[in-house]
């Protein structure tokens, strides 16, 4: 929570969080299939219940953060401005349950979030089972490998070296309405390419640094997004 925080404070437009299903059914905003990388537990996020993982620190090994918990999917919700959108990575074959990207769908429209969601995921079948469900939601593909744009999902975050390897991927995805986001989690040595490529939104692990360094590059249409 205290990223998220900080990174509205930063005026990020749009915060991105990876999602997992607790035990209990709960969608909790944590990267790894396991909490032991990030918290002092050791365990599967599925195997625990939000109130187990509650008893955990999400400090990453730094202490003054230790008071931080693993966030649930309405924690995130409760603080988000109105004018900041939602980028949600799915990250398990949990997503390909009905009754599981349907609550998660259900979350989101009794928060009147749809509109300014989207969804995430590396995996096709992930986006078209939630999409499938709710045409109201935006869906993104990210790739480390394909050289073209895929047809179908709203946006593509591209591995960054894709769009040198194919300086033709923006303009290919554009002419079928997609929107880019190269996946590029530190890209401020890189926001003058984006901004002659056209991207349309910019990944950052540091929205407060890449904000200051998009205001000397004004006129360009980047918008920020938090990790």
């Amino acid at each position: 929570m205290a990223a998220f925080r900080q990174a509205i404070a930063d005026g990020t437009d749009i915060i991105e969080t990876d999602l997992h299903v607790s035990a209990d059914g709960v969608f909790v905003c944590i990267h790894d299939e396991t909490v032991d990388r990030t918290t002092n537990g050791s365990g599967r996020v599925e195997e625990m219940s939000l109130a187990e993982l509650k008893k955990l620190s999400a400090f990453y090994g730094r202490e003054e953060f230790s008071a931080e918990k693993i966030p649930a999917l309405s924690e995130l919700i409760e603080i988000l401005p109105d004018d900041v959108a939602l980028a949600l990575e799915i990250k398990t074959d949990r997503f390909l349950e009905s009754a599981v990207h349907q609550k998660l769908i259900k979350q989101l429209a009794d928060a009147r979030l749809l509109d300014r969601t989207i969804i995430l995921s590396f995996s096709l079948d992930h986006l078209k089972a939630v999409y499938k469900t709710s045409k109201e939601l935006h869906t993104g593909w990210i790739t480390l490998s394909k050289l073209t744009p895929l047809r179908g999902p709203h946006m593509l975050g591209a591995f960054w070296p894709l769009l040198l390897l194919n300086p033709f991927y923006v303009k290919i995805a554009h002419s079928r309405n997609q929107a880019i986001c190269p996946l590029d989690p530190l890209p401020d040595s890189r926001l003058w390419l984006y901004r002659i490529l056209g991207c349309d939104a910019i990944l950052t692990d540091d929205p407060g640094t890449t904000g200051l360094a998009l205001r000397k590059h004004r006129g360009t249409k980047l918008l920020e997004s938090s990790v």
